[in-house]
């Protein structure tokens, strides 16, 4: 029978474990060389480790996930409180958080996109408190109010135009509602003198559905501004008057008849037809592209006036028809300057 291997064929270190001797072969260290596979494995493996990453599509490393962006946030706390009702709304049904997340939005887009909306004279919007803003109305659909109510907020940093519209307005389903949440109220000497009296912006087209009606034919000419209520509204509030003057609205649904039959029969003011309406149906009711100019003119004062001069007529005819003629003038200057409909 063959002796096993002497220890010291194997090594030259020894242990006593237990009484016996045992030897212990060192991988590494002194005297002993790593094998050559396994330093290329080990090499490779450093390699691989200063290389650059290579990122290949669908075989992203998963991060944890990031927070939530504030305007993320910002929807989801608006949501929130409209389904638990957590939100305020001024005596008047004006919900300014609806109106800046839903209502503006769209609006915005159609007067920076569509009608490429210029202002002029914002300088003489005041930053705060009441002021009343008196505009030329036209266009066969009011979209110019629409617009210069977009024109005051982004012009005044957030300051919202309460607009004064007619009682119709308010009959129409869906149409009331969405007016009275989005700023708009009665347009009534009450109504008015609360709201300017509170430092709000109040706007008011006194041309009313005589401006908004009348045929293309006249466009631009003024209809009669009515008994200067808006006068004596500012004048007991004791707020100034700043004429407003849009051009382009005229043109976006060129008034050529009217339908009297319909109107009665649907409770209207007037049933328009247009070069494209009714004819091409609710294609026809897309508004033309036309280019826009809102110009806000300088204020007229009311404060210097007694408490008592809302009672003189005079005085009130001469404010309403200072008010009218600077907005006409405005309108013929600025259409003297116009180079086209479409171009501005």
């Amino acid at each position: 029978m063959s002796r096993p291997h002497d220890l010291d064929d194997l090594g030259s270190e020894a242990e006593t474990v237990g009484g016996a001797e045992a030897q212990v072969i060192p991988l590494h260290g002194p005297g002993r060389e790593k094998p050559e596979a396994e330093r290329d494995l080990r090499e490779e493996d450093a390699a691989r480790a200063d290389a650059p990453v290579v990122a290949f599509p669908g075989a992203e490393k998963e991060t944890p996930d990031e927070p939530l962006s504030a305007a993320a946030r910002s929807a989801l706390g608006f949501l929130r409180d409209r389904l638990t009702g957590d939100y305020t709304v001024d005596e008047f049904g004006f919900d300014a958080e609806l109106t800046d997340a839903v209502f503006l939005p769209p609006l915005r887009a159609l007067y920076k996109k569509w009608f490429r909306v210029e202002t002029h004279g914002v300088e003489h919007l005041p930053a705060s408190g009441g002021a009343l803003l008196v505009s030329n109305h036209s266009g066969t659909i009011p979209l110019d109010s629409l617009m210069t109510a977009v024109a005051v907020h982004d012009e005044t940093g957030g300051r919202h135009l309460r607009g004064l519209g007619a009682d119709l307005v308010f009959q129409v389903p869906l149409v009331g509602s969405f007016a009275r949440k989005s700023g708009q109220t009665l347009a009534c000497h009450a109504d008015a003198e609360r709201l300017l009296r509170k430092g709000e912006l109040v706007g008011v087209w006194p041309e009313g559905f005589k401006g908004v009606g009348k045929p293309f034919s006249s466009r631009y000419k003024l209809q009669r501004f009515g008994r200067g209520g808006f006068v004596s509204a500012a004048l007991k509030a004791g707020v100034p008057i700043i004429p407003v003057s849009v051009i382009g609205a005229e043109e976006i649904y060129p008034k050529l008849g009217d339908i009297k039959v319909l109107a009665r029969m649907l409770g209207l003011p007037y049933f328009p037809v247009t070069p494209f309406f009714p004819h091409f149906g609710l294609l026809g009711a897309v508004p033309l592209p036309t280019k826009w100019s809102i110009e806000f003119g300088e204020p007229i004062r009311t404060d210097e006036f007694d408490p008592d001069a809302v009672d003189d007529p005079m005085l009130v005819f001469q404010l309403t028809d200072q008010v009218r003629e600077s907005i006409q003038q405005t309108l013929y200057q600025r259409l003297s300057q116009r180079k086209s409909v479409f171009r501005g």
